[in-house]
């Protein structure tokens, strides 16, 4: 057995020892934080189990191929088993190591989404407004809850800006790797000739920030109230409901007018904030680490192409990992599972190969 995996069982047991020990029992808050850790630990111990039955398996095939007393058909059977043992023992081996990979601290957070039209005009919000509905499709697929922050309408019902909470356990994981541009080629509602144009909506997906993340000073917020409106500049709400936070030393500037109470608008704009605030922090630490290591997906950064959506040929093709699915229409209604899990799997592999 590798001694990097022998390292976390000993601490998984250490852990169970704890939790049965009175002097810590009666410690609730001990006790929760244990319990916590002896969770999170618990896929890696059943796989552990698991490669020792394996291990065990291919030893005693092993000693059977090798026991010169052994009865010649027993031999033979050991010898046909053998390979299926061995596999068995690599499979094991290679779940382990993913499940050691570094976890991504934010994968069980909340995200805030935001999509904006590009080039194209039009057609562009329009397809901004595609994407949005293939995320709310796909959360409620997943039993997320989506809430929208704030929305700039176009005439033809598309959007200029998107912005929308995504809530469910784990939604950053198969939320992370969507920013980026995303193209279509499609022949737009507004052309008549029908000739097919190139048009592009970025995505920028932010882990939700908690309060505890970011400290901001109230001194350092300029807050502004404006009636809520529609489409081509319709009003909707007649009282100030709407609000403008503008962060003074960044230049940042929120704005939601989703809700009628100008309390949760405020509440929903300091949200986003605080996430923006969050992922430039981030960003200028990971920048400031020589020589960092590009990983397999891509960047996430919102200059970055990363899917095309190519409507005539029926087609959705992934950039950063090369993979192209003809089913176009499912993908748009939300089934994008097969695209995450393979932006998943060539990050997991990334990681692995960076060790």
């Amino acid at each position: 057995m590798d001694e990097k995996f022998r390292k976390p069982k000993q601490h998984y047991d250490e852990i169970q020892r704890q939790l049965c020990d009175p002097l810590i029992s009666s410690d609730i808050e001990k006790v929760t934080a244990l319990s916590k850790e002896l969770k999170s630990l618990e896929p890696f111990a059943v796989k552990y189990a698991e490669l020792e039955r394996a291990e065990k398996i291919l030893g005693d095939t092993l000693e059977m191929i090798d026991d010169p007393d052994c009865d010649p058909e027993l031999k033979e059977l050991a010898r046909s088993e053998l390979d299926g043992a061995k596999a068995a023992v690599e499979k094991a081996e290679g779940e382990l190591k993913i499940l050691l990979l570094p976890r991504d601290p934010n994968d069980d957070r909340n995200v805030i989404v935001e999509i904006r039209s590009g080039t194209g005009g039009e057609e562009s919000a329009l397809f901004a407004g595609s994407l949005y509905r293939m995320y709310t499709m796909y959360s409620a697929r997943m039993g997320y809850k989506t809430e929208v922050v704030s929305c700039s309408e176009t005439q033809l019902g598309g959007f200029k800006e998107m912005i929308f909470t995504v809530s469910g356990s784990g939604a950053y994981s198969r939320f992370k790797f969507e920013s980026g541009v995303h193209r279509v080629q499609r022949v737009p509602e507004t052309e008549s000739q029908g000739r097919i144009q190139t048009s592009a909506a970025t995505v920028a997906v932010f882990p939700e920030a908690e309060d505890v993340d970011v400290t901001i000073d109230p001194a350092d917020l300029q807050i502004d109230t404006f009636c809520s409106s529609g489409a081509g500049g319709q009003k909707v709400n007649k009282t100030s409901s709407a609000i403008r936070i503008t962060h003074i030393p960044t230049g940042l500037v929120v704005e939601c007018q989703d809700e009628r109470s100008q309390y949760r608008n405020k509440d929903k704009a300091m949200a986003v904030l605080r996430s923006r605030l969050l992922a430039a922090e981030r960003q200028k630490q990971s920048d400031s680490i020589a020589g960092e290591r590009r990983n397999m997906v891509g960047s996430g950064d919102r200059s970055e192409r990363i899917r095309t959506y190519n409507f005539p040929q029926g087609r959705v093709t992934d950039h950063r990992i090369g993979l192209t699915l003809y089913k176009i229409e499912s993908i748009m209604n939300g089934d994008i599972d097969e695209l995450i899990d393979a932006l998943i799997t060539a990050d997991t592999a990334a990681k692995l190969g960076g060790e």
